[in-house]
């Protein structure tokens, strides 16, 4: 399990449990295969896991996947794992706010039911554009390539083809 970590939420400190190992493997396999796609452009850059981005004054949040477009250095994809500790704040309080800040993109991994729900900013706030399962394909239109088959993305270790680092 990795240590804990801090976020601020609307001007408070919250702690927030250190991830346990399924959630770092589903967060890795997401790197993994967006990583690719990614170094060859050079309009978006991928950070590492969690961390620290200050989207408005007293909101650092600490995603476990951010793109960012190079020009602004502003979020335009974030991918939150939920953890079934303390789900709420990436389910509720922080997609609120993902919301209220006009964030592009937003994908909600639960490792609980397997599936992805992903959402597309609008001028009136996140709109959910599909949920995806077991037996989909993540795609993203902004990154040509990228194809993420969600049975390879839940599998358990040993299961499924995920490419690792060399």
């Amino acid at each position: 399990m990795s240590e804990t970590y801090d976020e601020i939420i609307e001007g408070e400190m919250v702690w927030r449990h250190g991830p346990d190992e399924r959630h770092e493997q589903i967060c890795e396999r997401i790197h993994l295969s967006l990583f690719p796609c990614v170094s060859n452009l050079d309009s978006t850059r991928l950070l590492t896991p969690r961390s620290a981005i200050e989207l408005a004054p007293n909101q650092v949040f600490r995603p476990d996947l951010t793109l960012v477009a190079t020009a602004t250095q502003k979020p335009w994809l974030v991918a939150e794992v939920i953890d079934s500790r303390d789900h709420r704040t990436d389910t509720v309080t922080k997609k609120s706010l993902y919301e209220d800040l006009r964030l592009p993109r937003l994908w909600m991994v639960d490792p609980r039911f397997h599936n992805v729900e992903v959402y597309h900013g609008t001028r009136y706030g996140l709109s959910l554009r599909e949920i995806l399962t077991l037996r989909d394909v993540l795609t993203e239109k902004l990154l040509p390539g990228f194809e993420l088959k969600l049975a390879a993305l839940f599998a358990e270790e040993g299961e499924g083809n995920v490419k690792r680092k060399a």
